[in-house]
């Protein structure tokens, strides 16, 4: 039997949330602010922004078992199968450890059909560690990237304490639903954590599903967050959601790359085009749900617009790659620290012939381990731009 320790937890125990709520039922995480929270209206949004992806609790400790009561709240589709629980990944002074699940929580159900919502309230759930070495070491708990997670208690053999600056560089990043996460394994395995973890960086993750789509408060977010390297992965949400022409486009883009230099004058920046995705190359949106594979489980995206409209200035992942080579090249003449990376050498077509997107949009979990790889060589080598 154990002698547990409870530690009211604060704050200054999480890494990579850059607001913590408080709520009835302990501490909620946001990748957002309040204020820019404020001004959003998208239920999406307000989802994705509240999963913490790349947010994990940080603790110095001599524990060799750890308990962690969270209040998760799950998502379900229906007519698809059940969607596994969210993985919580265990690091003891950085290599992954043990892996859990919570059990029970609250279930949002959504009829992908119709788009209404059901929710259902659960119980918090337990998850557990042991068998830790007992040694004074770093302990990391990294929260499922997918699944909103109110932390409710801790409970160790021994004190705890926050895990003390590691000195590494802060790398905060922004993009999609590939860059929350979409379907990788576990929350240290999205390819902006594998990325961190190779380029020895601390990663502060604002990849929010679906909504990479230029937003100023996003940016006011990039902008005052405390950052040593910064990366923008801009693209394929402006063409799935189908938000805007190519007009303004390149404003909003020069305006976005402003803001975060309003903040950030001289630090590496690193604008990152569209992965590869066969459907959006040269079809503009929106995307929409094919239900054709529901029967079977399976729900895939299918674009829907006229390639005969980009000549209208409708968006295209083409187009996008383009403009966004243009803009930075320009812009590069006054700031030397601005990089361009082409999405393409992260994931293109010979990587999409051997690993296709299983659903027409997100990688697998295959990918993510893929593209972190590449982006880790490329801004994080010798001649990189966050060297």
């Amino acid at each position: 039997m154990h002698s547990w320790i409870t530690t009211p937890l604060t704050p200054a125990h999480l890494r990579g949330a850059l607001d913590v709520e408080h709520t009835p039922n302990g501490l909620l995480p946001h990748r957002l602010p309040a204020a820019a929270r404020a001004q959003n209206t998208d239920a999406q949004l307000e989802m994705a922004e509240s999963q913490p992806s790349g947010v994990r609790l940080a603790l110095r400790t001599r524990a060799t078992a750890i308990e962690l009561d969270t209040l998760p709240t799950k998502r379900a589709y229906t007519g698809t199968p059940p969607r596994p629980d969210g993985v919580y990944d265990l690091l003891v002074d950085g290599r992954l450890t043990g892996q859990a699940t919570a059990p029970g929580g609250n279930i949002v159900t959504t009829d992908m059909t119709t788009g209404a919502t059901a929710p259902r309230s659960g119980e918090p759930g337990t998850v557990r560690f042991s068998g830790l070495p007992g040694h004074d070491k770093t302990v990391e708990i990294w929260l499922p990237h997918n699944e909103i997670t109110e932390l409710v208690a801790l409970r160790t053999d021994a004190p705890v304490e926050p895990a003390p600056d590691p000195g590494r560089p802060v790398w905060l990043h922004h993009g999609s639903s590939i860059s929350h996460g979409s379907d990788a394994a576990s929350p240290t395995t999205t390819w902006p954590a594998l990325a961190a973890s190779l380029g020895g960086a601390e990663l502060i993750n604002l990849g929010l599903s679906g909504n990479a789509v230029l937003d100023p408060f996003t940016a006011r977010a990039l902008r005052d967050t405390p950052a040593d390297l910064i990366s923008v992965k801009i693209g394929i949400n402006l063409v799935n959601l189908d938000v805007m022409r190519l007009r303004a486009f390149t404003p909003a883009v020069h305006g976005f790359l402003d803001t975060i230099r309003e903040g950030h004058p001289t630090t590496p920046l690193l604008v990152v085009s569209p992965l590869l995705c066969p459907m959006h190359e040269d079809t503009p949106g929106p995307c929409l749900f094919d239900f054709s594979e529901l029967g079977a489980g399976r729900l895939r995206f299918r674009a829907a617009g006229d390639p005969s409209e980009t000549a209208a200035g409708k968006l295209t992942l083409n187009v996008i790659r383009t403009e966004l080579s243009r803009i930075v090249q320009q812009r590069a003449a006054d700031d030397p620290h601005l990089h361009h990376l082409d999405g393409r050498e992260l994931y293109g077509e010979a990587d999409h012939a051997e690993l296709p997107l299983p659903d027409d949009l997100h990688p697998d979990a295959a990918t993510h381990r893929r593209i972190g790889e590449r982006f880790a060589a490329f801004a994080f080598g010798a001649d990189g731009p966050f060297a």
